[in-house]
């Protein structure tokens, strides 16, 4: 039994070595435009950060961004997760059972001129602990769709972000109070989410501010459509993209991927467009069938949203999917151990980014150039998707399928 078990396990790490040495290209951007990226990063100078570690530091982001390019002879291919950014993948024996980020190829060309034309804005934040790089293949199908598309990370509250060559990683400032199931932590555990949330808006507000600056001069000078603003994001950045929104006079609407929603936006509501796209069995549209007291309160949290917010609303789950299916996780390789521990659920992870992409693109579109789009509120040519209704959402256009 022993040696039994040896070969086995033998084959098993072989297997696991072979498939993540395999070359993953992430799914091909479904625009007309190639797809440019360049890196920046930018300090609020008037902003304290107070999730630093040390009182008084000014607030830094790196930023990524996509836009839509021309590369000229020689443009190199953009690395997926270029210098120290290769510390987001998995480190220690849990490493071996991830494909190597070296391989793993994108769409975009690295620093390439902007093509022709005047791009709205795009701010794409990542879920709680996740950065910008991880978001690629959402971010390279809005570029390609003619769009300027800005990832911020947002730093102390991402596992690692890098700055200055320098990693940085997470301060418990950073990260919002755990749910807890008592009625008396529950308060607090809001109103940690409150407060964070209000953090990462305003890093949403000032990536879209510090692009407009860009537009005067420099490589983006006269492409940049500053004046038409659409806030996405994925779990507590889809959060903060509804707030971001909520008091940004330049966005016209605002795109919620799987994540609760916090804020002051739950009781204000949103007068702009918005889109909130669920897991499977998620409460965040709205509708579900809450399994616990955390389910319970996202749900009603959703419904004080919707019911608050006077412009309109798609709300959509993607069956298959779970929380982390609108990263690029699914699309590379993970050994069983290490995926069984990484919430991507049973749809081919291909497939929930393609159904992603179609769906957000027609959102910005719709929203920033006025596009009919029958994607939206038409009957859905995925089968993976339903089209959520909730009675209680006023002049919304989030229902049932036909």
């Amino acid at each position: 039994m022993a040696l039994v078990l040896v070969l086995v396990l033998s084959g098993y790490i072989g297997y696991v070595a072979t498939q993540t040495a395999q070359p993953v290209t992430l799914p091909v951007p479904t625009g007309s435009y190639t797809v440019g990226r360049t890196l920046v990063e930018w300090t609020g100078s008037t902003r304290t950060d107070p999730l630093a570690p040390r009182p008084g530091e000014p607030r830094e982001l790196s930023v990524w961004l996509w836009y839509p390019g021309v590369p000229g002879p020689g443009a190199q291919q953009a690395a997926y997760t270029p210098g120290a950014w290769a510390g987001l993948h998995l480190s220690g024996p849990a490493g071996l059972g991830e494909t190597s980020f070296a391989d793993i190829h994108v769409h975009s060309y690295a620093d390439v001129p902007v093509a022709e034309g005047s791009f709205p804005i795009v701010v794409l934040e990542p879920g709680m602990g996740l950065a910008a790089a991880q978001y690629t293949t959402l971010a390279e199908d809005l570029a390609s769709h003619g769009y300027l598309v800005a990832g911020v990370t947002p730093t102390y509250s991402a596992n690692l972000t890098v700055l200055n060559g320098q990693t940085i990683s997470a301060t418990e400032a950073g990260k919002p109070r755990a749910t807890d199931t008592a009625n008396e932590h529950a308060g607090e555990a809001q109103a940690s989410g409150d407060r964070l949330v209000a953090i990462w808006a305003a890093d949403d507000q000032f990536a879209a501010t510090q692009l407009a600056a860009l537009n005067a001069s420099g490589r983006f000078a006269g492409h940049i459509n500053a004046s038409t603003i659409v806030y996405a994001g994925h779990s507590f950045g889809g959060a903060a993209a509804l707030e971001a929104c909520r008091t940004d006079p330049h966005c016209v609407g605002a795109a919620d991927l799987d994540g609760t929603q916090y804020g002051a936006v739950v009781h204000t509501g949103l007068a702009k467009p918005m889109m909130l796209i669920g897991s499977q069995n998620s409460c965040i549209t709205g509708t579900c069938r809450p399994a616990d007291d955390g389910e319970q309160a996202s749900r009603d949290t959703a419904q004080t949203l919707l019911a608050a917010s006077t412009g309109e609303a798609w709300c959509y789950q993607i069956r298959g999917t779970e929380h982390f299916s609108f990263s690029d996780y699914g699309s590379y390789y993970l050994a069983a151990p290490i995926r069984s521990q990484v919430p991507l659920g049973p749809i081919n992870g291909t497939k929930a980014l393609t159904i992603t992409n179609a769906y957000l693109s027609a959102f910005v579109d719709h929203v920033s150039q006025g596009q009919p789009e029958p994607l939206l509120t038409g009957h859905s040519p995925y089968p993976q998707v339903d089209v959520q209704h909730t009675e209680t959402v006023r002049l919304t256009v989030c229902r049932g399928p036909v």
